[in-house]
C-alpha cells in the first residue's frame, strides 16, 4: 500500500510538472500578436499573418480588442492562462490576434472597418478568409461575476471549425 502511495505521488508530481512545462512552451511559442495588447503593433500586418496562420492550420481567428487599461481584459487573460482546458481549446481551434485600443493608439483605421465595439474585451471571430462570423463582448460567458469554464467551452465549440 505504501509503495502505491509513493508511486501515485511521484506520478502526480511528474505529471503536474510536465503540464506546467508544456503550458510555458505553448505560451512562449505563440506569435507576438497573440500575447499582448501592444500600441506599437500594426494590426493590418498582424491580421494578415493571423489569417495566413489560420488558413494553414484550418482554424478561425479571434480578434480580441482591448488594452492594458481594461480590467476585464486582465481578468480574461488570467482565466484563460489558468484554465488549461480553455487555454488548449482556444489555441488549438483559433488563432488569437490581440488588437490594442487605448489613448496611445485607438487603431481607428483597422477598427473602423469592423462592426461597432459594444464593450471590452470585444471579440470578433472570423473565418480564415477574414469573413466575420461573430462580433460582441463576451459578458454572456460570465457566471456569478467570473468567466465560466462551461459557458466558455460551449462558446468556443460553437464557433470553432
Amino acid at each position: 500500500m505504501k509503495n502505491w502511495l509513493i508511486l501515485f505521488i511521484s506520478v502526480f508530481c511528474v505529471t503536474a510538472h510536465a503540464i506546467e512545462e508544456l503550458k510555458n512552451i505553448e505560451i512562449d511559442s505563440l506569435p507576438d500578436y497573440s500575447k499582448a495588447y501592444d500600441p506599437e503593433r500594426d494590426p493590418f500586418v498582424d491580421g494578415n499573418n493571423a489569417l495566413k496562420n489560420a488558413k494553414e492550420t484550418r482554424r478561425r481567428v479571434v480578434i480580441e480588442v482591448g488594452g492594458d487599461w481594461c480590467s476585464w481584459c486582465h481578468v480574461l487573460d488570467e482565466f484563460i492562462n489558468t484554465t488549461p482546458a480553455i487555454y488548449e481549446q482556444l489555441y488549438n481551434n483559433f488563432v488569437v490576434l490581440k488588437v490594442n485600443y487605448s489613448d496611445a493608439n485607438e487603431n481607428e483605421l483597422f477598427l473602423g472597418g469592423l462592426p461597432k465595439i459594444t464593450g471590452y474585451p470585444h471579440w470578433y471571430i472570423t473565418d480564415n478568409d477574414g469573413s466575420i462570423v461573430y462580433s460582441g463582448n463576451i459578458v454572456h460567458l460570465l457566471e456569478d461575476g467570473k468567466y465560466s469554464p462551461t459557458l466558455f467551452s460551449r462558446f468556443l465549440n460553437k464557433w470553432s471549425l
